[in-house]
């Protein structure tokens, strides 16, 4: 009974239709069952937590009071687990206020990895084409 008042008390912080469509913007994935959908939507609002806990750490050692893009990927450099996957996602900075030369800091690209069939980058899902619908919105 006490575990039904704790699991009731848990609320995701983000919408589940939102969370939902994009758990099924992968081809594999037919349906999405709550309880998964539950544990997706409590893990990402963890580890955003995280990662913004330790922005604002790096951010806060560099004396800065607004985290910037290079706070997040120092914090996700810092943390192996997240390097591992994350640093490919992330934008490389123009440049940095931090460091006031003349020439531009430029990172490698990331090779091109082969990407398994049916697979699409993240980045993918929030870039939008001028005039283009979605497959996902024509099929409703």
């Amino acid at each position: 009974m006490a575990e039904q008042e704790n699991a009731a008390a848990i609320r995701p912080a983000f919408p589940s239709g939102r969370v939902k469509k994009i758990m099924k913007l992968d081809k594999d994935i037919n349906k999405v069952h709550s309880e998964a959908l539950f544990l997706v939507s409590c893990s990402t609002e963890l580890f955003l937590q995280f990662m913004s806990e330790k922005s604002a750490e790096i951010a806060i050692e560099k004396k800065r009071k607004t985290v910037k893009l290079e706070h997040i990927r120092t914090a996700a450099k810092r943390h192996q687990p997240t390097s591992d996957f994350l640093m490919d996602s992330l934008p490389v900075p123009s440049q940095t206020s931090d460091h006031p030369s003349t020439e531009r800091i430029t990172s490698r690209p990331a090779p091109d990895k082969p990407i398994p069939a049916g697979t699409r980058r993240i980045d993918d899902f929030f870039c939008k084409s001028a005039g283009a619908i979605p497959d996902e919105l024509n099929q409703e």
